[in-house]
């Protein structure tokens, strides 16, 4: 959970391999032909009426490089990433912290705080690995419709 304790808050931008991006606001780097990742990311366009979130798919050379920089598979992503104030959450911290800046009633899923993080963690990693099985992968990425083409990285 959280950030790899090796690395500083804002260690991607001494990283050579890393394209500098802009990270003033929360980015979503989630997996682009992964249905349920997909879905997660409409959500968040749908309801992040702030606009407070970026996204950003992991199958882009941004992407590739950001899951490299914190020691992640760039090509099997067992997780979704959110980056926020330069520091990474993994797993489930992740998808809370998305759903606290939604705002009220999203930001009730905080509560999911009572359970354990290594429990969490371990049930976010049976629908991480079953996610394929469960709702399917996409041929092509998600790309960004119009009206949000400048809430995506690439």
């Amino acid at each position: 959970m959280g950030i790899p304790s090796d690395l500083e808050p804002y260690s991607y931008r001494g990283d050579a391999s890393v394209p500098t991006f802009p990270d003033d606001r929360p980015i979503f780097v989630f997996d682009g032909k992964c249905v349920l990742c997909s879905a997660a990311a409409q959500f968040v366009l749908r309801h992040d009426r702030k606009a407070r979130f970026r996204l950003l798919r992991a199958q882009t050379p941004l992407g590739a490089a950001i899951y490299a920089h914190y020691g992640l598979d760039p090509k099997d992503y067992q997780t979704n990433l959110v980056l926020e104030n330069g520091m990474v959450w993994l797993k489930s911290e992740s998808s809370i912290r998305i759903f606290e800046r939604l705002g009220f009633p999203w930001s009730l899923a905080a509560v999911a705080r009572v359970l354990p993080w290594k429990l969490r963690d371990r049930l976010y990693d049976v629908v991480a690995r079953n996610r394929f099985n469960w709702f399917g992968r996409r041929e092509t990425c998600l790309v960004s419709m119009p009206k949000y083409a400048d809430r995506f990285l690439k």
